[in-house]
């Protein structure tokens, strides 16, 4: 049975999230799963996600304290919080939570993998990169390579308005996009480098895309300048898996990814188990 947990941030807020408990008597790892942009804990495929992780692990999903969602837990109505969403925030709340599961007993021994969704994947490797000798692994499910999401036309309004927007496909919001964005990118270019810092990472890394996905192309560029990452193809796949908002069912594509990624995280795990 799934339970749902907050943890108590610094500023006061909180992050509303859901532990999925490991279904067989000894957990393999803990599995965070990390959101994306306009994205949420419960949207779609990611409670089913994480439901299937729990076979073998424990799972806790989450929300960002800043990414929109309020006290309705599928709505976004809290914009003036999506405006500021900063990866600086987004590593503070990851980083929040993660010290709270090292303060429960059954998760602290447990190894650490973080499967992020799209932008999600991009702070999750950020955040291993700044933290050594903490995760087992990163999967970056349709994952970005580079953390500026922005057009063009969206930095120009923000540097000259303070303000731009971005539509949201499924609801028709227009969602703000404050200029602190932009700062956040240029004061922190370096520590977001996704590019330079790889080569140092000391977790495993893989890529997992759909044929179909959106941003295979920096995908592309990645594996190309860092062979050694494993970028592993699910076939007909899109951004979501061929999966949608209300949840319709698993499709093959996010069967797949499941799969693959499991298998992963097995080879990941047996690698760092030392031989009898």
């Amino acid at each position: 049975m799934t339970t749902d947990f907050d943890v108590q941030l610094p500023t006061g807020r909180q992050l509303h999230c859901t532990h999925y408990p490991c279904k067989q008597d000894i957990a393999d790892s803990l599995i965070i799963i990390v959101h994306g942009f306009k994205g949420f804990k419960d949207w779609g495929m990611f409670p089913y996600v994480a439901e299937q992780f729990s076979q073998h692990h424990e799972v806790i999903t989450f929300n960002f304290s800043h990414n929109g969602i309020g006290s309705s837990p599928v709505d976004f109505t809290e914009l003036d919080d999506f405006a500021i969403n900063t990866y600086q925030l987004e590593l503070q709340d990851l980083s929040a939570l993660i010290s709270y599961t090292q303060q429960v007993d059954e998760l602290k021994l447990l190894p650490l993998i973080l499967i992020g969704h799209s932008r999600g994947a991009g702070t999750s490797l950020i955040y291993g990169l700044d933290h050594p000798r903490t995760l087992a692994a990163v999967l970056s499910w349709n994952g970005i390579t580079r953390l500026d999401l922005f057009s063009d036309q969206q930095k120009q309004e923000m540097r000259i308005h303070g303000i731009s927007y971005v539509v949201n496909g499924r609801t028709g919001q227009a969602m703000p996009l404050d200029a602190v964005l932009l700062q956040d990118l240029e004061l922190h270019a370096e520590q977001y480098d996704i590019f330079s810092r790889i080569t140092h990472a000391d977790f495993a890394v893989a890529l997992i895309q759909g044929t179909e996905d959106h941003l295979r192309v920096g995908s592309a560029q990645l594996t190309s300048a860092h062979p050694h990452i494993p970028w592993i193809h699910v076939e007909g796949g899109n951004h979501t898996f061929n999966s949608v908002h209300p949840f319709q069912g698993a499709s093959q594509q996010l069967k797949d990814a499941i799969e693959v990624s499991e298998s992963f995280i097995s080879d990941v795990l047996r690698k760092r188990t030392p031989s009898l």
